[in-house]
């Protein structure tokens, strides 16, 4: 089944996609997509320029051949943009494999080890009156874990709250200059534990509460925070440090028991090596968008089980449509799966990618369509013409550059 085509999309429908089709001289054609924030042309560039050419002529049933061409065929392997791009390439191969078996790619990889995939919304607020509503509202859809982001008084911009209220959170700005943020660790420390005891005070402990602190703190900080928060009984802290020094998390680990969860960010395997084989976390979010699709996502999964490390992908809106798909297949099968993120999507951008999987009650399903089960409408897509974006920059209250 050899490839005939390769075509790359980049749009704008709500977020930035560069969106990968690849068609078989059979007629199948398997999609996938890459995104990073900024880098959304660099990707494109690189998949045009680079990589397309080389699928020509190749059989797509060898996926992992492929895979690895691409990845060993690399010298300077790795970088996030390179493991997009392979990821596009993998996801789409998948795609087209299933549709080729007349299968949804979950049954492809071994079948389903669960029902249904849990998954996590978005809860926001200015304060923490706004904060209660919007979990009440969540609970109401059926969500049955939310991660809880509140402003914190004296910060002019903490991480995670929507522009308007009612509004989804959306962290990228229009332009090619990022938007700059004010933080206070100090301040965030002595608020936050707050706003988790209001709502286990209204709302109880069984639903499952998580926290992003997006690389805000030092790694005795992050301990503190740790420490303090054990009473609420966290899902799980999310990105407490930044992890580029693994080594670190070994100290937030000595002071407390509050689940880990880490790896939005990385690249592949190598990334999160030392954090699962020392047990430095309890959750690795990496994505099949970021880590090498399907096939990079499975090996990274199969090491963390060694490690009774459980998956807890990344699954904000900057990931469209076909990596959720695929993230759902990824998550019914993997028998360490911990949840899924789950954002939603606009009304737009689910009219650009017609997608099978189903939302009920705080669950997932994929749908049972062969392949991924969920398509690109080109002319739609078209409709919506690339613009940059950027993410923020944050700054502590000295001007001190600090991380987002």
């Amino acid at each position: 089944m050899k490839i005939i085509k390769a075509d790359v999309f980049v749009s704008c429908p709500g977020r930035n996609f560069v969106t990968l089709k690849i068609t078989t001289e059979s007629g199948l054609s398997g999609v996938g997509d890459a995104t990073l924030n900024g880098r959304e042309l660099s990707v494109a560039a690189y998949l045009r320029d680079h990589l397309c050419s080389q699928l020509i002529g190749r059989d797509a049933q060898k996926i992992e051949d492929i895979w690895q061409y691409f990845y060993k065929g690399g010298y300077w392997r790795r970088g996030p943009v390179t493991m997009s791009a392979i990821s596009s390439i993998d996801m789409a191969l998948w795609d087209i494999k299933g549709k080729a078996a007349n299968m949804p790619v979950y049954q492809l990889l071994g079948g389903a080890s669960r029902e249904k995939v849990m998954v996590y919304g978005h809860c926001t607020g200015s304060t923490i009156d706004a904060v209660l509503d919007d979990y009440a509202r969540l609970l109401e859809i059926g969500f049955q874990a939310i991660r809880v982001q509140c402003g914190i008084p004296g910060v002019s911009s903490a991480y995670g709250l929507a522009k308007q209220k009612g509004g989804k959170y959306e962290p990228a700005t229009k332009g090619v200059y990022p938007e700059e943020q004010l933080w206070s660790t100090e301040k965030y420390l002595n608020f936050i534990p707050t706003v988790f005891d209001k709502i286990r005070n209204k709302f109880g402990m069984d639903s499952c509460l998580l926290h992003d602190i997006h690389h805000r703190l030092t790694p005795i900080e992050a301990a503190r925070f740790g420490k303090d928060v054990e009473p609420y009984h966290l899902f799980w802290m999310e990105d407490p440090t930044p992890a580029e020094n693994q080594e670190c998390f070994r100290l937030i680990r000595q002071h407390t028991v509050t689940p880990i969860a880490v790896g939005e960010v990385f690249n592949s395997i190598w990334d999160c090596k030392q954090l699962i084989e020392q047990q430095l976390i309890d959750f690795i979010r990496t994505t099949v968008t970021h880590a090498g699709g399907i096939s990079g996502m499975r090996r990274i999964a199969d090491f963390a089980s060694l490690y009774q490390i459980r998956t807890g992908s990344h699954g904000a809106s900057d990931l469209s449509p076909i990596s959720m798909a695929a993230a759902l297949h990824f998550d019914l099968w993997v028998p360490n799966f911990g949840i899924q993120e789950y954002m939603g999507y606009s009304e737009i951008m689910l009219e650009a990618f017609p997608r099978n999987w189903i939302f009920n009650n705080g669950y997932m399903h994929p749908g049972d369509a062969p392949g991924l089960g969920v398509d690109f409408d080109e002319k739609i897509a078209e409709k919506y013409p690339y613009e940059a974006a950027c993410l923020p920059i944050a700054r502590l209250e000295d001007g001190t550059m600090w991380n987002w």
